[in-house]
């Protein structure tokens, strides 16, 4: 298998565990960031695909997801949505996913170092900037659903950490 039917892969196997979360979280909001990271998988591995086709340089645009993200956290506030969380099993699922996340940026920016290719060096890159996103919103999921009270973060959560990326 070679790096792009790798790399294509693992957007898949991404896709498909983010679809696993949205099927069996019970908080709207929550399943709405997964639906979006699901997506986000897909328009990576269409990207790939594209570069493989034509061997040329391939633009993925910059994403708003994290202030789509932080958005669906404000509504949770202002909606006082009923949170029904498993901390301890959605915590153990959600630290998957940013492994997951982690594995992805490392794999795109050791390849994106490797390749001659300039198009695939700059897809690369561009990629592992993405995965670094969701790493970011992952990481905010873990801490919220970590809390003691998740409502509670949402109340004092400042989004410092995601204005950056």
């Amino acid at each position: 298998m070679d790096i792009y039917e790798f790399a294509m892969q693992m957007e898949e196997d991404g896709k498909n565990y983010y679809r696993e979360l949205m099927a069996t979280c019970k908080t709207v909001g929550l399943k709405r960031i997964f639906a979006m990271l699901a997506d986000e998988e897909i328009k990576h591995y269409k990207k790939i695909e594209q570069l493989l086709g034509n061997k040329g340089e391939v633009h993925i645009e910059e994403t708003v997801i994290l202030d789509n993200v932080k958005n669906i956290f404000v509504e949770m506030k202002e909606e006082k949505q009923e949170l029904y969380i498993d901390s301890t099993a959605e915590t153990i699922a959600y630290r998957k996913a940013c492994n997951i996340e982690k594995d992805s940026r490392k794999f795109y920016l050791e390849n994106a170092e490797k390749t001659e290719d300039g198009p695939a060096r700059m897809l690369f890159q561009r990629l592992a900037k993405e995965e670094e996103k969701h790493l970011r919103i992952l990481e905010a999921i873990v801490e919220f659903v970590s809390r003691p009270e998740p409502g509670n973060w949402l109340e004092n959560a400042e989004w410092h950490h995601l204005k950056d990326y």
